[in-house]
C-alpha cells in the first residue's frame, strides 16, 4: 500500500496562487517505507538522522562553565584556572563533535535533493513516488529548527568556547609559540577558526542547510533552480492542507507527529526563503505564507510561538520593500 494517499486532486484554477490549488494529501511521516531504488540513499540518511539524535541529546544536557570560568577570570590562583580548564576542556570537545556533524548534514542533503527535485518527473510525483527519502528529508529539517533554538537559548557555548581560545592563545604566549594544549585537545587552530565562525553565527545549522541547498543549485545545471523552489514550496503546501484537515492528523497515532509537521512547515518556508532569489514573501511565491501562518496561530501558544519566532527573525526576506504589509503584520510582534 502506499504511504502517500491523494485525497483531493490538485486544482489548477490558479496557476500562480498557491492558495487556489489543492494539495490535500496524507504524507505518512510514521510508516514510510523506502523501495529498492531509494533504500542505499536511504540507510545512508537513516546513519546521519541517528547521529542527529546524539547531538540534540547532547545539546539538550549542555550545561557550560559558566561558574568555573567566572571564578577562574576573579581568581589567577593556579586551582581556578586548573578547574576552569577541566571543566571546560570536555565541554569543547563536544561543541567540535557538533560542529563536525553540520559536515555530515552538509554532504547528505545534496543526495537528499538530487533525488527529490530531479527534472524527470514533477515535485507532486516525487513526494508520492519517494515518501520515505521526503520522510528522512523532513526529519533533517526539523532537527535543523531543534539545533539552532537550543543554540540561541544556550549562550555558554559561545562563552565556554571563548574562553578555550582565550586559554590557548595565553598558553601559546607563554611557550613562546608552542601548540602544546591545542594538540591535547585535537584541536588545531585551523579548525578552530572553522568552529568560531559556525558558533558566532545565530542559526548555524540552517545556515549549512541553506548553503548546501544553493550549492547544490550551483553545482547541479541540470536541474533547474525552480525545480528545488518548487519542492520545496510542494512539501509546505502539503503540510499546510495537512494541518488544515483534521480527518488527516486524525490518521497519526502518534500526538508528536502534529507538532513535527508545524515544524517541517515552518523549516521548508525558512530554507525556501534562504534558497529562492527573492524569498517566500512574495505575492507569486510558490509559498502560501499567510495560510501557514494561520495554521500557526490556531495552535497553542506552546506549540506556536517559537515557530512564528523562527519565521520573524531567521528568514531572509521578511523585511524586504517586495514583502506585502500583510504579511508583515500578520509577523509583526
Amino acid at each position: 500500500m502506499g504511504n502517500l494517499l491523494r485525497l483531493l486532486a490538485r486544482d489548477d484554477a490558479g496557476n500562480s496562487c498557491c492558495s487556489h490549488q489543492k494539495y490535500d494529501v496524507f504524507l505518512d511521516f510514521e510508516n514510510a517505507e523506502p523501495s529498492e531504488e531509494e533504500r542505499l540513499l536511504y540507510e545512508d540518511v537513516t546513519e546521519v538522522l541517528h547521529g542527529s539524535q546524539a547531538v540534540i541529546r547532547e545539546l539538550q544536557q549542555y550545561k557550560g562553565a559558566a561558574k568555573e570560568i567566572r571564578e577562574a577570570i576573579s581568581d589567577p590562583g593556579d586551582d581556578y584556572q586548573r578547574r576552569a580548564w577541566e571543566m571546560v576542556t570536555p565541554l569543547v570537545q563536544k561543541l567540535k563533535q557538533f560542529y563536525l556533524f553540520s559536515n555530515d548534514i552538509e554532504m547528505i542533503v545534496p543526495r537528499i535533493l538530487a533525488e527529490l527535485c530531479g527534472p524527470e518527473i514533477s515535485p507532486t510525483q516525487h513526494l508520492e513516488t519517494q515518501q520515505a527519502l521526503v520522510k528522512q528529508f523532513a526529519e533533517i529539517l526539523e532537527f535543523t529548527l531543534k539545533f539552532d533554538e537550543l543554540k540561541m537559548t544556550t549562550p555558554a557555548i559561545q562563552n565556554d568556547f571563548s574562553y578555550y581560545r582565550r586559554t590557548v592563545m595565553r598558553s601559546k604566549i607563554e611557550h613562546n609559540g608552542t601548540d602544546t594544549v591545542e594538540d591535547d585537545l585535537t584541536i588545531d587552530h585551523q579548525l578552530a577558526n572553522k568552529m568560531s565562525l559556525f558558533y558566532a553565527n545565530s542559526t548555524p545549522m540552517l545556515k549549512i542547510l541553506s548553503e548546501a541547498t544553493s550549492k547544490f543549485v550551483t553545482e547541479h545545471k541540470e536541474i533547474p533552480l525552480e525545480n528545488t523552489t518548487e519542492t520545496l514550496g510542494t512539501m509546505a503546501k502539503v503540510c499546510q492542507r495537512m494541518l488544515e484537515n483534521p480527518e488527516l492528523i486524525a490518521r497519526f497515532r502518534r500526538e508528536e507527529t502534529q507538532l513535527f509537521i508545524l515544524r517541517v512547515m515552518v523549516a521548508l518556508i525558512i530554507l525556501y526563503d534562504h534558497v529562492h532569489p527573492v524569498g517566500a514573501f512574495v505575492k507569486a511565491s510558490n509559498v502560501d505564507v499567510k495560510g501557514c501562518v494561520k495554521v500557526l496561530k490556531d495552535q497553542p501558544a506552546s506549540s506556536s510561538e517559537n515557530l512564528l519566532n523562527a519565521l520573524r527573525y531567521t528568514t531572509k526576506h521578511l523585511n524586504d520593500d517586495s514583502t506585502p504589509k500583510h504579511i508583515k503584520m500578520l509577523l509583526a510582534v
